[in-house]
Formats: structure tokens, sequence, C-alpha cells
């Protein structure tokens, strides 16, 4: 293979690695070179080229180490294969790349590999969203470092690309890539972004700040050297080591500026900076510092509003610096003071600080800097988790629509709040959707990344039982008013055809009598209860009048007074005898219409179809089914027998049952994949939601909640769920 394309790479790791490095980076450029073949960029060079490039701003001006080299020249190999290849030839070159160069490499290309496939869209609004969104999807903190570096390579050959990507690229610099620099103290690298990307958004504001600073250049120069006279005399005479950078700001800033301020370029004042930069041991830098500021106020008057002293404090990034701002023949002059070692902190960020602090200690030195990287990424990004398919720290997941739009949802959100996100009128009309092209029901939870498509039908409406899911407060807001105004409705509905009945009928009773008498038969709270039921024809209006008729013939006052006189003969007979022995005959019969408010299924233990279960009269929402196992039976046997009926399930019965079964498994790839196959294809069940988490030792732990027709199933369920390799225990736990 010929190397001598590849020399200013070879060079750079010659002279900051050691040899073994050396072979390594050496059989990565033949790697890639003969994964990516004949493929190459816009311009028709190889497109092993970028890679190279992104190496050498990776050594040089990021200042990062061997993995990280190895993975910026085979990067690109890991994203073409991961977006063509299939998953298991996808499987077998990244455990070869693994073989060869390490696990860390799989690792730090992979988290590249993912944030390539963002669809980055260019809204002004979505730019902390993805900014947070690029920093989640980084478990190694390198990974950003290195994707910092590739867009930069990008940006400085974005000539090569067709013009239709210019402003894109240029966007996503400007207000993603270059605001991460920033926050990470990369500001050289910060600037040379900004810059390039006005260039290509701002061609002509770009070229007349360069023009302009062309021509001032000289009477600059002039105006400088006049200005550094006396400190330059002083700081020798004082014997301190020193150099001087006068650093004109960026075209960026300038601009910038100008914007803000509404000013021309004349109007920016501190067009640059002289920055005393001071060679010296650790020990003499605070010291030597203030004297070479003590210097330069003594010959120009400082704006005192304009001292930062990063000195004594340095900034979260590890920037250290001592800045004024002195008044000189009319003109502010900004003063930056620091030494050697701050300087090279300042230009490249946290890696130099590391590098700096920690010669010769290897890895434990790495391990020190990468630490403090992800706890300052943590700290600017709202604390967002290092893993992107975990859920982010910060309690908020984001999920993309088809088109690429992002939205920020709060961690726990279903689809419907998703829809309702998105318009009202998409969340009232929702019957479910397609979650990462897959078939999902509205109550599914969302995961960061997702991408989400909505189905809708004219005819869907809010229920009220969405309430019981949706998260967002604008999705419960929307439906809570929705059911409300159905619930006006249906209330003037259900009054103006009971008053027509009662007038067909020549009943001698008022509406309100009549309903208030209603509402005390079923049990009902609200007279407007029994207007919904009329309008949504729950109550048949024949039996309305067969009540009404007998409540005014005074039958039903005798039935009311007969039934009271058999609950209390049957709370003596509970009283001396063990609820047990009730006979069969009296049990309470369950079937699948539990709609008619008699009795409900308790929450707490989640009794289906199968299971022993006796029935509890509650104060206010009638009898309760319970498993005879639930963690409650004793204590309500125990406390109030007379109150417990016993129960039996209908054979016939029909519906589905919501079962829950705890899952621990081994930590491998796909392994809810397996569980989920196993439940939808081999037992044709449906899943109600599913949610996994680490457990340590190498496992997770989850919980499936299950659609099941009767308990029969949920042994099937237990028994196919224990057969999958890697599962370690599987229970019902409701």
């Amino acid at each position: 293979m010929d190397f001598s394309r590849y020399e200013n790479l070879r060079t750079l790791v010659r002279t900051n690695f050691s040899e073994q490095t050396q072979r390594l980076v050496d059989e990565a450029l033949e790697y890639a070179e003969t994964k990516l073949g004949a493929l190459t960029r816009y311009d028709g060079s190889p497109l092993i080229g970028h890679g190279v490039a992104v190496a050498e701003i990776v050594i040089s001006e990021v200042g990062l180490g061997r993995n990280s080299t190895l993975s910026s020249i085979l990067h690109d190999v890991v994203r073409i294969a991961h977006k063509e290849l299939p998953a298991e030839e996808f499987l077998a070159l990244t455990a070869d790349i693994r073989a060869r160069f390490g696990e860390q490499v799989v690792g730090i290309t992979m988290g590249l590999s993912n944030i390539s496939e963002l669809k980055l869209k260019v809204a002004k609004e979505q730019a902390d969203n993805f900014r947070d969104l690029i920093v989640s999807y980084s478990e190694d903190p390198r990974v950003i470092l290195i994707k910092l570096a590739d867009r930069l390579e990008v940006m400085r050959s974005l000539e090569m690309f067709p013009r239709e990507k210019w402003r894109k690229k240029s966007w996503e610099s400007m207000n993603l890539y270059a605001q991460i620099a920033h926050k990470l103290g990369l500001y050289s690298i910060k600037s040379e972004l900004e810059d390039i990307a006005l260039k290509y958004l701002e061609p002509k504001d770009y070229e007349h700040i360069v023009t302009k600073l062309e021509e001032s250049a000289d009477e600059r120069r002039a105006f400088i050297a006049r200005f550094l006279v006396p400190i330059e005399q002083r700081l020798n005479r004082l014997g301190i080591h020193y150099h001087i950078k006068s650093r004109t700001k960026s075209i960026f800033s300038i601009w910038n500026k100008m914007q803000k301020q509404h000013v021309p370029f004349e109007g920016v004042y501190d067009i640059f900076a002289i920055r005393i930069i001071i060679d010296c041991p650790p020990e003499s830098e605070k010291q030597l510092c203030w004297t070479a500021y003590s210097v330069v106020t003594d010959f120009y008057t400082p704006n005192p509003n304009r001292m930062r002293d990063w000195i004594s404090i340095p900034k979260s990034n590890g920037y250290e610096s001592l800045h004024t701002t002195v008044s000189a023949e009319g003109r502010w002059v900004e003063v930056q003071i620091r030494t050697e070692r701050m300087d090279e902190v300042a230009e490249r960020g946290i890696a130099a600080h590391w590098r700096y602090k920690g010669v010769g200690q290897g890895a434990q030195t790495s391990e020190m800097w990468l630490s403090r990287l992800r706890e300052l990424m943590e700290d600017t990004t709202h604390s967002l988790a290092q893993r992107f398919d975990a859920k982010p720290a910060s309690g908020e997941i984001f999920v993309f629509t088809p088109n690429g739009d992002l939205r920020k949802l709060p961690e726990g959100a279903t689809l419907l709040d998703f829809a309702f996100d998105i318009h009202t009128s998409l969340g009232s009309t929702c019957v479910g959707g397609r979650v990462n092209n897959r078939a999902a029901a509205i109550r599914e939870p969302l995961h960061n990344g997702d991408i989400v498509e909505i189905q809708t039908q004219k005819n869907q409406t809010p229920k009220s039982d969405w309430l019981s899911f949706v998260v967002t407060s604008k999705a419960r807001n929307k439906i809570k008013s929705f059911l409300r105004e159905e619930q006006a409705k249906h209330t003037r509905m259900g009054r103006e055809e009971l008053e027509r009945k009662l007038k067909n009928w020549k009943m001698a009773i008022s509406i309100d009598e009549a309903v208030a008498y209603l509402a005390r038969h079923f049990k009902l709270r609200l007279g407007s209860e029994i207007y919904g039921l009329i309008a949504t024809q729950k109550l048949d209006l024949g039996t309305v009048k067969e009540l009404l008729t007998r409540h005014l013939s005074g039958e039903a006052a005798e039935e009311r007074r007969a039934a009271a006189a058999e609950i209390e003969r049957q709370k003596a007979a509970m009283h001396n005898a063990a609820p047990r022995e009730t006979s069969s005959q009296d049990a309470l019969v369950i079937d699948d219409d539990i709609s008619k408010i008699q009795y409900k299924l308790a929450k707490c233990c989640n009794p289906i179809k199968g299971d022993e279960v006796f029935g509890f009269i509650t104060i206010n929402s009638g009898i309760t089914i319970h498993r005879t196992d639930c963690p409650n039976a004793k204590r309500m046997r125990e406390n109030y027998p007379y109150r417990v009926v016993e129960a039996r399930w209908r054979q016939s019965a029909e519906g589905a049952f919501r079962v829950s079964i705890r899952i621990v498994a081994a930590d491998t790839t796909g392994m809810a994949n397996h569980i989920t196959e196993v439940i939808i294809r081999d037992l044709k069940l449906n899943i109600r939601s599913i949610n996994f988490a680490a457990a340590g030792n190498g496992c997770i732990a989850g919980t499936v909640a299950v659609e099941v027709p009767g308990a029969g199933v949920v042994d099937t369920l237990i028994h196919q769920i224990l057969r999958i390799k890697g599962v370690q225990r599987a229970y019902r736990i409701n």
C-alpha cells in the first residue's frame, strides 16, 4: 500500500504517539482503503481523505489520543456499513473492527454513525433541541469532540459540496456545532466554524467585513506597535519571559456585534485584542499574570466594568485568563494576560488542560479528563443522559416527525401526547400510528429518538379513558375541554328528550323530581349524569317510564323497605358464618359486561378471568372484585367480613384483561425484540406497554403489560418467555 498520500497524518502520529500506535494507524488506513475502495467525495477525491483529514484535526487541533485517531480514520467505514449492510453483515464488520482495534473504537464510531443519521432541520427554534440531542447520542464524550473535528473538515471543504447543501451545513455549524465547541472551550474551532458558516450564509456581509479589516490592517498594526512600546520595555526590565499576540476579533463576532447593536463596522470598538502570554513554571503563574496586569494599568487607564478575572476562579470548561479593557489614544483596547499553559487550554479546550496536568500519567489522566468532559457536557445540556437509548436524566425525550421536525416531550409521553403536541385536531382524531415504521397504539410510550407518524379517523373523538395515560398538560387540557363540551351537549339533549317524554306520558311529576329520583335509584351523584345516559342511549326511556310509574304509585318505596330489611338480614348471617361458606349459587357472577357500574376490577391485584376472586362492597364505588391472593385480601376479610361477597366468573365471559409480567434477562442485543416477537407473533397477544432498564451485573429488568383473554393463557405466556435464551426470571406481578 502506498502510504505517501498520508504522510502528513503519519508524521503527526510519529511526533505524538508510540511506534505501536503508528502501526495501528497504518493498519487502520489500509483497512479503510480496502473497505471504502473506489468511493469518492463530491470533487472526485477518495472518500478516505475525509477520515484522514479529520484524524489530523483530532490530533493537532483537539489534542485527542490513539483511539480517537483510529476512530476518525474508520468512521466512514462504519457509517456506510450501518446504512447499507444487512444486520448480520454489519455485526460481523464491527466484530472485525473490535478484534483489530478494540472495543472503544467500535463504540466511538457507532456514536458518530448515529449522529450522522440525524435528520437536522433548518429552523432557529430547533437549535437547542438538536444541540441536546447530538450530545445525548454520545455515550463516550470523545464522540462529540471527533464530530466537531469532522464538521470542521466538512466546512473547510464545503466548496466541493453541491450548492443546495451549503446553507444547511452552514446553519448547523453556526447554531449547533459552534455552540457545543464554545461550551467545551474549543474557541479556535468555534470561531472557525462560525466564520466559514457566515461566509456561505451571508456572503455580502462577510466580504464587507473582510475588506474593512484589510483596509484598516496597516493603521491597526501601527497603533498596536505604539501601544506596546512602554509595556514591552517594563516587562523586559522585570525579566519576565513572554511573547505578545495581537488577535483580530473573528469575522462572525464583528458581524454579530454589528447586527445586535445596529452599528457599522467602524462602530465596533474592540476589533482586536492584545494577548500577553507569559512563559513560567506553574507556581509563578498567578503572581506574574497580576504583575503584567499592573504594568499595563500603569501606562493606560482601565475600564473597571470590563475587568474579568478567570485566573482566581477559572470558567467551568477550564478557561483561565485576565481580561482588562484600557483607554489609549481615544480608543478602547482589550488586553488578555495568561500563561502558555492557559493559552493552549483556551485554544484547545479541556483536552489540553488535562494533557498539561497529566504529562506521563497515561490512562488514568485520560479517564480523569474524559469524566470531567462528561460532567461538563451534562452541565451544559440540561443533564441529558450520555446514552441515547436510555431515558434522558432531564426527564425529557426528543421525538421526530417523519419529515425530520423535532419535538421535545416529557419522559413517559405517549403517541397520543405527541399527536396533541403537533395539533389539537390531530390528537382528537388519533386512532394510532407508527413508531419507527412499526404499528403502535395511541397509549404506547415513546422513547428518545423515535420517528413517529400519526394515523387519524374522521369519526374518532377524545375518550375519558385517554386521561389515564396522557402525560402532557396540553393533551390533558384539550381532552378535558372536549369532554366538558360533550357533557354539556349531552346534558342539554338528554334534558330536552326527557322533558318531551314526560309531556307525552302525561305524568304528574316535574322534571327535577323525576331526575332526582332516577339519580337516587341508579346511585348517581349528579342529575346531569342521568341526562348524559339518556342522550347516549345508555339508559333506555322505556326503563325510565317504568321506574317513574312505580315511583308515583308508591310501589318502589315498598320495595326499598323490603330490600333494606334483606340487607340487614344478610349482614347478620355474614357475621355468624365464614365468608367462604356461602353457596356458589349466591355468589356474584362476573361476566364481560362490567360497564353497568355494578362492580369493577380492583387495580391493586388486577384480577382476570380464571383467577379465584371475591367481591368487596365499598362505600363510594359499588363492589370491587379482588383476587383471593390479593395483598389486601387478609385485611379486608378480617376487618370487614360483612362487606365481603363471594364471586365467580361466568364460564362464557369474554373480554381482554391486562396482566403485567416482570422479566429479568441478560443484557444482550435484541433481547426486547425476542420477547415482543414471542408475545405478538407466537402467542398472537397484544402488548399494551413495555419498559426495560439496565439492572447491573449484565442484566436488564422490566415489565411487559399484555392483553390476555384469561388466566389460563398467563401460564403459557410465562412458560414461552422463560424459553427465550438469556431470560432468567419471568413472573406475573398483577
